[in-house]
């Protein structure tokens, strides 16, 4: 539906088929316009060796079938038809991980997967290898790791050790992929989300039946505003929670902007009275067209720390960011009685602040923690990638009436390459900045 609303709003099919044709894992597309309650919208199919992926409920009836005839088999009776062959260990996750109600189950053919399905390592080769940008392939991976991640706990596992059934299957494979490069291909500051509808009732899988939304999906949108219409049908999968927890910037209600463009990209269920499309607004913000800084309310958290063992605060910092926290810093305060102790703050959006508060209440000794609400004024930024000798370097540019005001590489992306090539951190960040202006001189 991701790939849909893009299509629909001007970026190429053509872009997202060579996409697929370099991951050159045996599928193609096929797009379309359909209508889902009145609403004309592209609809994206995934197509596997010719064969169309197999909805759900058509999906359980052929296994019933196929079940019936290896039973009828075993007694004496003729062979079984050749769909039998798809046997349930290939699905033992697809279903259980299938995208949107109704949408397209992984087809699995023997040919095409281990009998325990791709592991990390492997998904990871495959992005690896093929001809897509550095950043594309970076949030590829982030997105398959989420979802890794999200499986591992639910499975008690390690990540590593996961192994991806659905979202290894081909189909899944093109649908983070393409949702990687579509999203780049945007070429847009930053990526807000709404609420997420997440649907209601029960979804059968190849292990029996589970609630909607299903437990790797509620483990992927913790700190996610989400909420349920009423209808009894699974809206959010976890393919689709991992998508837009890794491609999107923020969740809030629809932004303050001048809209140039949108797109419907349709699912394969036409609800009477519920559209099923996922919509994709672009346009510009109020603070880029004006030229003045952007505005914003956010939560100010503070506690003070007198007992608190160094080596803990460090990982408290790590999580509070890990968590969704804009920033966190510590400043010495001298307290009561004389004691030496830091000064906790940590900035948030509002929607974040009470289970940020919560991480603070666990993870450190303080019995209090303050919580206000400021305004904070940001400069209009966007990420851009530089070529080094070493791979590609994002640089955060920042800018005010149109003109640049600062501009600095990636931190994390500078501190890869240096561990990974063995070359000293700063030059690695001297050659960045020296590529940026480079390409500002040209």
């Amino acid at each position: 539906m991701f790939l849909g609303a893009l299509v629909d709003a001007g970026v190429p099919a053509k872009l997202f088929e060579d996409t697929v044709a370099a991951l050159n894992i045996g599928a193609r597309l096929e797009i379309s316009r359909v209508r889902r309650s009145g609403i004309s919208a592209t609809k994206v199919d995934v197509f596997v060796h010719g064969e169309k992926e197999l909805p759900r409920e058509v999906f359980f009836e052929q296994q019933s079938l196929a079940q019936t005839h290896e039973h009828g088999h075993e007694k004496g009776h003729q062979h079984a038809p050749e769909h039998v062959e798809l046997r349930e260990h290939n699905y033992s996750q697809s279903v259980q991980e299938a995208t949107r109600a109704g949408a397209p189950a992984p087809h699995w053919h023997e040919s095409d997967q281990h009998e325990h399905g791709r592991g990390l390592a492997e998904i990871r080769e495959i992005i690896r290898q093929a001809g897509i940008s550095e950043g594309a392939k970076r949030a590829a991976v982030a997105i398959f790791e989420a979802l890794g991640a999200a499986e591992a706990k639910i499975h008690n596992s390690d990540i590593e050790k996961v192994h991806f059934h659905e979202v290894g299957a081909v189909d899944a494979m093109v649908d983070i992929v393409c949702a990687a490069v579509g999203a780049e291909a945007l070429a847009v500051d930053e990526i807000v989300c709404s609420p997420l509808n997440v649907g209601g009732g029960t979804v059968k899988c190849a292990h029996g039946v589970l609630p909607v939304p299903v437990p790797a999906t509620v483990q992927l949108l913790q700190g996610a505003p989400v909420y349920s219409s009423g209808i009894q049908v699974e809206l959010v999968t976890p393919t689709g929670a991992a998508i837009v927890k890794t491609l999107a910037k923020r969740f809030a209600q629809f932004p303050a902007m001048t809209i140039e463009k949108s797109g419907y990209g349709a699912g394969t269920r036409d609800f009477p009275g519920h559209a099923n499309v996922v919509r994709l607004t672009i346009g510009e913000s109020h603070a880029g067209l004006t030229g003045n800084t952007s505005q914003e309310t956010i939560s100010v958290l503070e506690a003070n720390l007198d007992d608190l063992n160094p080596q803990v605060f460090g990982y408290v910092i790590e999580r509070l960011l890990e968590a969704g926290a804009l920033d966190t810093f510590a400043v010495p305060v001298q307290m009561k009685k004389n004691r030496p102790g830091i000064l906790l703050t940590v900035l948030s959006r509002p929607e974040d602040a009470s289970r940020l508060t919560q991480i603070i209440f666990t993870e450190t000794s303080t019995l209090g923690v303050r919580r206000r609400e400021e305004q904070r004024q940001t400069l209009a930024r966007k990420w851009v990638e530089v070529a080094t000798r070493w791979g590609g370097v994002r640089l955060k540019i920042a800018s005010m009436n149109g003109t640049v005001t600062n501009y600095a590489p990636e931190y994390e992306d500078c501190k890869k390459i240096a561990a990974e090539h063995h070359v000293p951190l700063k030059r690695v960040i001297n050659e960045a900045m020296e590529a940026y202006l480079k390409a500002l001189r040209s």
